[in-house]
């Protein structure tokens, strides 16, 4: 999407949806920490335009968003969103009515799970230490198991039968192959594919056949295929074989939260779904969900937000921005003396954010 530029500055239009629970509060900390940088950068700056939508939303509208809500987001360079998700309003709704909506609609076919074991991140798995675990899983995301195809026949009846169909279509498998090989050859890494080939004969069987065709194509690059049974177990026992991880919508799902468990939890998981052409705006958020039990405390941990703001720094070209960001909450990591509950600490999330974008200076 292009850019455009006022009095030689470079303007980027974020729409922010902070959502639900405590979206609100730790999308705010992330939006600080870009308004901090690009302050300290001067050459480019966001604008932020804020939507209430999500859960009470739909409770007080009986939509998560708009009619027209794709049509507005679609004139923005990027979206933040801080979580969907809350007590009264069925999951299945919150999440299609939202969240893929506009995962699908913008064609954001790229999941990008940075898993990476900080310094000061607790790790549960002993001997484990910063540097064994620095992975980034790129997850299929706009087919496969979440494509919404299916049907429910008979409801209600004894010969009641549900349907849930994978969609894989050759052109979504190539494509998310392709961006995997391309990153890791980039960053002069190795590509796992992780699928369920030996019982999922149909889906599984022609992503695993793709990923030997594609590989082709990139001859320097070491490949491994792992079920993904046998990957979570290498998640946990080896981590530090993996390092560019290329995987279907469901499994992505599931192992990239395996991940956030085993390099620092869910206060530290962070995404971005990206379209890569750039014809539609591409989606930044924490991934740990609403968390209503802690929403309105001010106890929820900002670092996933911020994380996430990294990621659209990077997605932006301001890649040194990006990493100033992780390094600054490592550095409030290591320390040790601000951080929330779900780490040992006292802190607020706001404490928390002013300590990360304090060691940006």
């Amino acid at each position: 999407m292009p850019s455009r530029r006022i009095n030689g500055v470079k303007n980027h239009k974020i729409a922010v949806i902070a959502g639900d629970g405590i979206g609100p509060e730790v999308i705010e900390e992330g939006v600080k920490a870009l308004r901090k940088v690009s302050g300290l950068d001067g050459t480019f700056e966001f604008d932020f335009t804020y939507f209430p939508w999500g859960c009470e939303y739909y409770l007080e509208n009986g939509e998560m968003m708009p009619k027209n809500g794709i049509e507005i987001l679609s004139g923005f360079d990027a979206i933040y969103l801080g979580a969907v998700g809350a007590p009264g309003v069925p999951d299945h709704i919150s999440l299609w009515d939202l969240l893929l909506k506009i995962r699908h609609d913008f064609d954001e076919y790229v999941n990008i799970r940075p898993i990476k074991l900080l310094n000061g991140a607790p790790c549960p798995i002993k001997g484990v230490k910063a540097g064994d675990i620095d992975m980034v899983v790129i997850r299929e995301n706009s087919e496969g198991e979440y494509a919404g195809a299916g049907d429910w026949l008979y409801k209600g009846q004894e010969n009641e039968v549900v349907l849930q169909t994978g969609v894989f279509s050759r052109k979504g498998t190539e494509r998310i192959i392709r961006y995997a090989f391309e990153l890791a050859k980039k960053e002069g890494k190795s590509v796992t594919s992780i699928s369920k080939g030996n019982a999922l004969n149909y889906s599984m069987v022609f992503w695993d056949s793709v990923f030997a065709e594609v590989s082709k194509d990139y001859p320097g690059i070491k490949t491994y295929s792992y079920l993904v049974d046998a990957a979570s177990m290498f998640f946990v026992k080896d981590p530090k074989r993996f390092e560019v991880v290329v995987t279907s919508n469901l499994f992505g799902d599931i192992i990239t939260d395996l991940g956030a468990a085993i390099s620092g939890g869910m206060g530290l998981a962070a995404g971005a779904n990206i379209n890569p052409e750039r014809k539609f705006p591409s989606m930044f958020e924490p991934i740990h969900g609403s968390a209503p039990d802690i929403a309105g405390k001010g106890i929820a941990n900002p670092f996933a937000s911020i994380w996430s703001a990294s990621q659209m720094l990077d997605f932006f070209g301001y890649e040194d921005w990006g990493k100033k960001l992780i390094d600054a909450i490592e550095e409030v990591m290591v320390e040790g003396k601000v951080l929330t509950p779900d780490m040992g600490g006292s802190s607020s999330t706001s404490e928390v954010g002013a300590e990360v974008i304090g060691k940006i200076e």
